[in-house]
């Protein structure tokens, strides 16, 4: 999987399409990903500890990572990850669209 915890990325198909926002964990196992903000779902909550009162909250549900592109940083659109090995060895990501290194 490319993609890594903080990326900002789109939502390219299902219910949230066009959606935008940063990953908040990776599912490597499942190669799904949790985005802020997307893939909303219902979800009932028995009162405990946290929630004394309980009740229907919306949560973030897992996404499959071919489902979300990384946002170039310089162009600010969807674009795919390439890999590049630098002169001491290291694998960096590049953006494919405008080369640009990845964090």
């Amino acid at each position: 999987m490319n993609l890594k915890v903080g990326d900002k990325v789109v939502v390219i198909s299902g219910k949230s399409k066009g959606t935008e926002g940063k990953i908040i964990k990776t599912l490597k196992k499942e190669n799904k990903v949790i985005v802020e903000g997307a893939n909303m779902v219902t979800k009932h909550v028995k009162p405990n500890a946290n929630n004394e009162n309980g009740g229907i909250i919306k949560v973030e549900a897992p996404i499959h990572a071919s489902n979300v592109m990384i946002i170039d940083p310089k162009t600010k659109k969807r674009t795919r990850i390439a890999k590049k090995i630098d002169e001491k060895g290291n694998k960096t990501r590049i953006s494919v669209k405008s080369k640009e290194i990845l964090k």
